[in-house]
């Protein structure tokens, strides 16, 4: 009788795992046969794909790729897959004929972050609201009017030759008089302050810079996020923090002026100002309207991301 019952027991246990294995084959074949085919490319290893040739995805490494397997093809890096499009046919359907598709710039987790979850408009999805973005940069911020009005562009091109001619026969660094005098027209503009804490400003900005280009395994190995073995989740956190505390102090001195009725239509203006006539405390939703004014909301998110990018 026990004889019996085992067997009877293990039967039953076989038909289970049969079952389950079954149901587990059928379900990878369903998920294959939806799955559509990667156009061809290098077979990649385990986990991490392709990533040992990334300092070999140069444009002359991906032309000798696409020799060998065509103006279009795939490579997995971890768990991204990537597309490179080699052909000038492929490229008119990427980049004119299936624009809306492919429009969107790609942003890993430095981006992300550092732009507010795309609140910005370099990074913001294609949309009513980039194209309210699009707006507002070509009728206030960065228009003709506001262009001509800029005297500390002048200024500062004065003070640049004025450098130059004072080290006449002497070794000149353009390089650093030109990034110099860059970043003081772009601080001028945007904060219409000058060196009223630029210094400050500069090291938070080649931060941004060197995160938004650093290497992240957590973009392709997503897994890898909680661990952190480069350090970098406190390099961002740090960043953030830091132009948050030095924009807000700006944004604030610049609400207070306008309650205290300081400012006029006629006065000259910065970025920080013409923003401000569309703050909001919560974002509204954009809709394809034509009127400007009420159909955008800036909030502080939105105007820090747009300075930094």
């Amino acid at each position: 009788m026990d004889s019996l019952l085992q067997s009877s027991q293990i039967i039953l246990v076989s038909l289970f795992l049969i079952a389950v294995s079954s149901l587990f084959f059928l379900g990878l074949l369903s998920r294959r046969r939806r799955r559509l085919p990667y156009p061809p490319g290098p077979k990649g290893l385990p986990l991490v794909g392709s990533m040992q040739m990334m300092d070999q995805l140069t444009h002359r490494g991906l032309a000798k790729l696409a020799k060998q397997y065509g103006g279009l093809f795939h490579m997995r890096m971890g768990y991204l897959h990537m597309v490179t499009v080699s052909s000038a046919e492929v490229a008119r359907q990427v980049l004119q004929v299936q624009d809306n598709i492919f429009s969107n710039r790609p942003a890993n987790i430095a981006i992300r972050y550092l732009t507010y979850d795309r609140a910005d408009m370099a990074f913001a999805h294609y949309g009513p609201f980039w194209r309210q973005m699009r707006k507002l940069c070509v009728m206030k911020l960065f228009s003709r009017k506001r262009a001509e009005s800029w005297e500390t562009v002048r200024d500062e091109v004065d003070s640049m030759v004025k450098t130059v001619e004072a080290n006449i026969g002497k070794p000149v660094n353009l390089g650093e008089i030109i990034f110099t005098v860059t970043m003081n027209i772009t601080y001028r503009a945007a904060f219409g302050a000058k060196n009223e804490g630029q210094d400050e400003f500069i090291k938070i900005l080649q931060e941004f810079s060197k995160l938004f280009g650093a290497f992240n395994i957590s973009d392709f190995v997503p897994w890898l996020g909680w661990i952190d073995p480069q350090g970098l989740t406190a390099r961002l956190v740090k960043a953030r923090k830091a132009l948050d505390k030095f924009i807000d102090s700006i944004i604030d001195d610049h609400i207070q002026k306008r309650k205290e009725n300081n400012f006029s239509e006629d006065a000259e203006t910065d970025m920080v100002d013409d923003m401000l006539a569309f703050y909001s405390e919560e974002a509204r939703k954009v809709d394809e309207s034509d009127d400007l004014q009420k159909t955008i909301s800036l909030t502080k998110d939105n105007i820090k991301a747009i300075i930094m990018t």
